[in-house]
């Protein structure tokens, strides 16, 4: 939460970097303890069945926050960047949904596919579906249980538990700048 770069921020308490939540939580340490809590709760729940287009990644986001934020599921509608990095703009954040999406067609990503196919496919659409960050917050274990449910499809269940943070962080920084090399081995660890 903190780790974000935004101005006047309307998510946010005024006068703070807290944003607005259900719980009205104004401290954000409790908040963000809060958000790992609940969210981790709602993944243990089978996530929302659909077409794997952008308004399916909606879905899954709403049900991991719905319990955390009233905007759920909805695109931002700011713009923000983390470490100097800016994500899409909330104005193109639709259309580059749609053509992110698009890649989930590819042979690579659907059932038959190798697992090297797959993983170059899945660290390709994960790093561009993270550069546009369509939500304010929690854009990683949205895109995380995403996975889960695209590799189920595709034959190569991911297994999220096997996570390492201080691995997988990095990777998807370094995916930033279009270096997946170390998200596919982090993919590969999850196979």
């Amino acid at each position: 939460m903190s780790g974000y770069d935004v101005f006047d921020d309307p998510y946010c308490y005024k006068g703070t970097s807290v944003l607005k939540n259900r719980a009205r939580l104004r401290d954000a340490k409790t908040l963000n303890d809060f958000e790992l809590e609940m969210s981790t709760l709602r993944s243990q729940e089978p996530l929302p069945d659909g077409q794997f287009t952008p308004a399916h990644y909606r879905r899954v986001y709403h049900h991991l926050f719905q319990d955390v934020y009233s905007w759920a599921g909805k695109y931002r509608t700011v713009r923000t960047s983390k470490g100097g990095n800016p994500f899409a703009y909330p104005e193109h954040i639709p259309s580059y949904m749609d053509q992110v999406f698009g890649k989930l067609a590819l042979p690579a990503m659907k059932p038959g596919s190798s697992e090297a196919d797959f993983l170059d496919a899945a660290a390709d659409f994960l790093a561009e579906l993270n550069a546009i960050h369509p939500f304010r917050e929690g854009n990683g274990r949205s895109q995380l249980s995403f996975m889960h449910l695209v590799g189920q499809r595709a034959g190569h269940p991911l297994e999220l538990k096997r996570v390492t943070p201080e691995t997988f962080m990095p990777a998807m920084i370094a995916s930033f700048d279009r270096d997946l090399g170390p998200l596919k081995s982090e993919l590969q660890k999850l196979l």
